[in-house]
């Protein structure tokens, strides 16, 4: 069964999943929970995606409903079934879904399989790359281009699949840690503004936005502090900078890793993107004290491990004030 929240052991519990993400990431062949998640939003979305608005919202409410509980429940029977059979087996079991809960690995090696060609030369393999990650057109992407999407994806998903899911860990272990995925899947599914979604996934980016509210914010802090260990990180204005650029993402979360990113890197994020061949403005965060190039991209893979480093120093801090108040 679950650690109890807010626990030394469950920290224990987190600092082993980190080191099992680490060292392995999500081997390939190998049932990940997140591919299950996807196929039954897959099944759901498109039994149920279907008539005037007013039923495609109500529906899509169930929709959130039944694939949040559902995994919750789920993971929460499983390490029950576990710890019955065997405590170490409930300890191992808890280990492995919340390293499947986190993509460290896995966010670090999407963004060098971009790097590594860019640095070669070679945009076309550096597009073929970055269309892996991103939703974006990145046919006719320069490496300007390419560097901005793969740095704005790396400070986005540090929220996304590192910081998020250890925070809702700290709080749930891995029955909540994977119920905030299952959130998070949901949202990058069917949490978009068109016209096949825009009522049906509304309930979804409605409970994405407010999981990811605190992780959000405590991370662009979190990055700030750790970028202070972190040679070139231009950490005096990055504060005062983010204030004033994060609120201008269309994302009440996005803007603001990204906007911490931008003025610790000293370049300028945001702009003009393309989706399916419609042109989209985002907000500018940050100054362009230097040209976008592939170096940054390896900078924020760094900024983005002092986050999620100094991220579960909070947490510890968290956990130890906790305990000592209760």
């Amino acid at each position: 069964m679950s650690a109890e929240p807010l626990s030394l052991a469950l920290l224990v519990l987190l600092l082993g999943a980190i080191a099992l993400d680490l060292l392995i990431g999500d081997p390939r062949g190998l049932p990940h929970p997140v591919v299950a998640m996807g196929r039954l939003i897959g099944a759901l979305e498109r039994r149920w995606n279907h008539g005037a608005p007013r039923a495609r919202r109500l529906r899509g409410f169930l929709l959130t409903g039944c694939v949040v509980v559902s995994v919750f429940t789920v993971t929460w029977v499983v390490l029950a079934g576990l710890a019955w059979l065997h405590p170490w087996l409930g300890l191992a079991g808890e280990l492995l879904l919340l390293a499947s809960a986190l993509a460290i690995k896995g966010l670090r090696d999407a963004a060098m399989a971009v790097a590594m060609p860019l640095v070669r030369g070679d945009l076309d393999a550096a597009r073929r790359a970055v269309a892996m990650i991103v939703g974006r057109d990145t046919a006719a992407l320069d490496e300007a281009g390419i560097t901005r999407a793969t740095v704005e994806t790396v400070a986005e998903n540090t929220v996304d699949g590192i910081t998020a899911p250890l925070f809702w860990a700290l709080l749930g272990g891995a029955p909540l840690a994977l119920a905030y995925r299952a959130v998070n899947t949901l949202d990058s599914m069917v949490g978009y503004r068109n016209e096949r979604y825009a009522d049906f996934g509304y309930a979804s980016a409605k409970l994405d936005d407010l999981a990811n509210w605190v992780p959000a914010r405590l991370t662009a802090l979190a990055m700030w502090l750790a970028a202070h260990l972190i040679p070139g990180a231009r950490t005096n204005v990055a504060l005062a900078g983010t204030w004033r650029d994060a609120p201008g993402h269309p994302s009440p979360n996005a803007g603001w890793p990204e906007a911490m990113m931008a003025h610790l890197l000293g370049v300028q994020l945001g702009g003009t993107n393309t989706y399916a061949g419609k042109v989209s403005e985002r907000v500018r965060m940050g100054e362009p004290h230097e040209p976008l190039a592939v170096v940054h991209i390896e900078a924020a893979v760094r900024h983005m491990h002092g986050a999620w480093g100094v991220f579960f120093l909070l947490l510890a801090g968290l956990t130890m004030a906790w305990r000592a108040w209760a």
